[in-house]
């Protein structure tokens, strides 16, 4: 897989954010877990922040229903199943900061070693795109 040219359309379902040689993910089911990150952004994101000091580490906020917490940490784990270099931290957040009245907000925490800080970009690219598809 390699990783995405900036974009200002819809993701490219067939570009990922993992160098090949960094995914355990059986190859035919890697365009399976990058459309399930797309549609979680393209529905789900509200705000992502990378690192105010540059660190490698990302915060993508997202919005949803009560089911929004589960599904991001079943994706989460899953991802890390694969690709050992990624640490997430799913929060859920305090609903008075939503968008939409009773919406459930989730934060969802990300961080890299230093020497795959292009790949977390590229993460951070990636769900951006995806969500301004769908704004």
């Amino acid at each position: 897989m390699t990783a995405p040219k900036a974009a200002t359309t819809a993701p490219d379902p067939g570009m990922a954010w993992v160098p090949v040689d960094s995914c355990t993910l059986p190859t035919a089911e890697q365009p399976l877990r990058v459309a399930e990150f797309d549609e979680l952004f393209a529905a789900s994101l509200r705000d992502a922040q990378p690192s105010a000091d540059g660190a490698p580490m990302a915060r993508l906020l997202l919005g949803g229903d009560d089911t929004l917490p589960a599904r991001v940490q079943r994706l989460a784990d899953a991802e890390t199943s694969c690709c050992s270099f990624f640490a997430f931290t799913v929060t859920r957040l305090n609903t008075e900061d939503a968008q939409t009245p009773g919406e459930t907000l989730v934060a969802l925490d990300v961080e890299v070693p230093s020497a795959r800080a292009d790949v977390l970009d590229a993460l951070v690219r990636r769900a951006v795109v995806a969500g301004r598809a769908t704004a």
